[in-house]
Formats: structure tokens, sequence, C-alpha cells
């Protein structure tokens, strides 16, 4: 009962934003030093009079909240045809003889092409923004681009992406010896570890298969490079020293290799199988980056505010395996005897309760928030930058993904 006193105190407190001391850099060059933390250093040196460009269109409103375009529009609906096309082609891809797999495969698209699809629409999305048209309806006697070669390689993205993350989910729920996953029974649960580990790799060597097909070595690179990210990210949350559990930097490092990096990779994927510059290729793949980490700030709040029902997994989830997210990280900074408590372990209720008493005291939350909607900031600056272009559909899909921004911020589950 008292963890539950303590979760409604969180709530209260947590309807304002406080200024966030570790996020702001004192001139432009040591901002674009910050937010290029996890990109290479030849992307450094290519992209520094891009980033600095939209770094001020970031930062030039003021205020934590990202812009808006007066007509917004759905983004989930304006490729809602095409998502069908990819979930089709989903389903024959992970088709197989073995019964075993052949029933996780349906648990698959249960916990991930049923649902919003949100990785395969910002795929999408950064598709056509980056001026490769969809189809018409036939009756306007245009092409149906569906078919067409690149546009069905850019849907190849898509499909892969989805894969490997829906892999990755079935692999943490066994580290996690997780019962749940988005509101139904997770896969380890129902049919134990091992068909749940050999269901996850079968999922990566199809998209392994389907990349490979795609006959483009950069890519290749890039989106292998997102498994290995996943896996390290993985990594550093298990074995991570006391030192390393207590720095923003690790845990915002961890947190891009486990959730943006494969997103910024995949957009990035499609910018060079457009043919897109340099220069442009980076902007897609800080726009992925920062839409990743506001993405996963959100959920590390939420863990903490949302509900069983509304997570589809269960609330309290992180901080009951010992993870330290962002709004603990922000409370031990205003309380930090905290650390002492979380250096005993959050696994112990009582260890749990007071962190929750001081985390409701503190500005943790509000905090957290206020650097996803920063990160949202850069992501909706980065679209902005794109080259201009007039096309109708282009302009309609760049308002969708900014629209994202928002969404992803605002979002309760």
């Amino acid at each position: 009962m008292l963890i539950y006193q303590r979760i409604n105190r969180i709530l209260k407190t947590a309807t304002t934003y406080n200024r966030c001391r570790w996020l702001y850099c004192s001139t432009p060059h040591q901002q674009v030093s910050h937010y290029s933390h996890f990109t290479s250093s030849s992307q450094q040196v290519l992209g520094c009079r891009v980033i600095s460009s939209w770094f001020s269109r970031a930062f030039s409103s003021g205020g934590p909240q990202p812009q808006y375009e007066e007509d917004q529009v759905d983004p989930f609906s304006l490729v809602a045809d095409e998502l069908s096309v990819v979930a089709n082609r989903l389903r024959s891809m992970v088709v197989t003889e073995v019964p075993k797999l052949a029933s996780a495969a349906e648990y698959f698209f249960k916990m991930g092409v049923e649902g919003k699809r949100f990785r395969p629409t910002v795929i999408l999305l950064m598709a056509t923004a980056l001026n490769v048209q969809i189809s018409k309806p036939a009756s306007e006697g245009v092409v149906d681009l569906f078919s067409s070669e690149l546009r069905m390689r850019l849907q190849s993205i898509a499909e892969i992406t989805e894969m490997i993350h829906v892999a990755s989910l079935l692999h943490d729920d066994v580290l996690d010896d997780a019962d749940t996953r988005r509101g139904i029974g997770s896969l380890n649960f129902v049919m134990g570890n091992k068909i749940s580990v050999l269901a996850g790799d079968f999922l990566l060597s199809r998209a392994c298969i389907t990349l490979a097909s795609l006959k483009n070595t950069e890519v290749v690179s890039l989106i292998a490079t997102a498994v290995e990210h996943l896996v390290t990210g993985e990594t550093m949350q298990m074995s991570s020293s006391a030192e390393q559990r207590s720095s923003m930097d690790y845990y915002l490092q961890k947190t891009y290799y486990k959730t943006a990096s494969l997103i910024s990779n995949s957009c990035k994927s499609i910018a060079l199988l457009t043919g897109q510059t340099a220069e442009v290729a980076l902007l897609a793949y800080e726009y992925g980056k920062n839409l990743g980490l506001a993405f996963q700030l959100i959920d590390d709040v939420l863990d903490f505010t949302g509900t069983s029902s509304s997570l589809g997994k269960g609330s309290l989830s992180d901080i009951r395996h010992g993870i330290v997210t962002a709004p603990i990280l922000y409370a031990i900074e205003e309380f930090p005897e905290l650390q002492t408590v979380v250096d005993r372990g959050l696994d112990n209720p009582e260890n749990m309760d007071l962190a929750l008493e001081y985390l409701g005291k503190s500005h943790g939350i509000q905090r957290t928030r206020e650097l996803a909607a920063r990160h949202a900031s850069l992501a909706s600056a980065a679209i902005d930058s794109l080259p201009e272009n007039d096309d109708e559909d282009v302009q309609r899909s760049r308002r969708a993904l900014k629209e994202l921004t928002h969404i992803v911020i605002n979002r309760t589950k």
C-alpha cells in the first residue's frame, strides 16, 4: 500500500517542468559535441555545418516542447495501406514448417506487427519525406509504385527493423524472466525460454536473409551495427558497476544502444538506398536517434506513472529488476543519500519503497520529461533542416514525422 501512495505522490508532482542542468551546454559548439556523442567521428566532421543549423532551429523557440504545424496529420493513417503490405510480407517471411516456430510466429504478430507498428511507420514516412513517392489510387491513372523495385527495397528496411525489434523483445523477456508483453502472456511464459530464444534467432535469420537481398554493403553494415548495439546495450544493463549505474552518460549511451540505434541506422539506411547526400543521411540518422532517445525516456517515466494495463507490462518493472533509469538518476542529484539506497539494491521492497519516496520528493519525473522534449525538438529540427521540397506528399510526410515527436513525448502507454 505504501508503494502506491508513493506513486500517487510522484504523479502529483509530475505536472511541471524543471530546468535540466545536465542538458544545457554553454556554447553551440559544446551543444554539437554533446549531442553528437553517439555518432562516429567522421559523422561529426561531416555533419558539423548541418548539425549547427538544426541545433539553432531546435533551441530557437526557448521552450522544451517541439513546434508543430497547424495542419497536423495522423502518421499511422498516412501509411496505413503500405503498412498492410508490409504486414502481409512479414507474415510470408515467418512461415515455417516447424510447428513450434509457426506458433511462435503467431505470437510475433500479436506482439509486434498487429500493434501500432511504430518503427515501420517511421521508416515508411522517412522514405516519402526523402522524396520517394508511394502509389496513388488507380483511378488517378498513376503507376502503382508499391510494386516498384526501389519502394519494395525501402519496405524491406521496415520489415527488417520490425523483425529485429521483436527478436530483441523475445530475448529480453527471457533475460528479464517476464511473464507479460503488451497485455498478453510473453512467449517465454507461454512456451518456455528455449522456444522463445529460438524464435528470436529465427526472426533474426529471416531479417538477415532479407538484408542480404538488398545487396548494399553499407546498409548491411549499418543494420548489423544496430544488432550489435542491442547486445551491447543489454550487456551494459546486466553487468554495470555501481558507479556506472549512477552515471547519466552511461545511462544515455545504454539507451542509445538498446532503443535509438536501430531506429537511427534504419532511417539512415533509407537515405542511402535512395541516393541521398551524406548530409541528408546524417539528418535522417539524427532524427531517428533523437526520436528513439525521447521514446525511451518517456518509457522510463511511464514505468513509474503508468499502470500494468496501460503499459502491457507490470508497472515499476525496471526498478523491481534493479534497473536505474533517468527519473531515479535525477532524484539522486537532488538527494545524494538516495545513492546509498540504490547501492543496497532495489530488489528489496523496503529499499524500493524508500527510493520511490525520494523520487516523489524530487523533480526526477519532470526533468526526464523535459529531457525527452529536448530530444524531440532535435528530431523535429532535423526534419526542418532537410532540403526544401514543394511536393505535397513529401511535405505531408515530413509533418507526420514531426507529429510523431509530439506523440512520443505525450503518450501514456
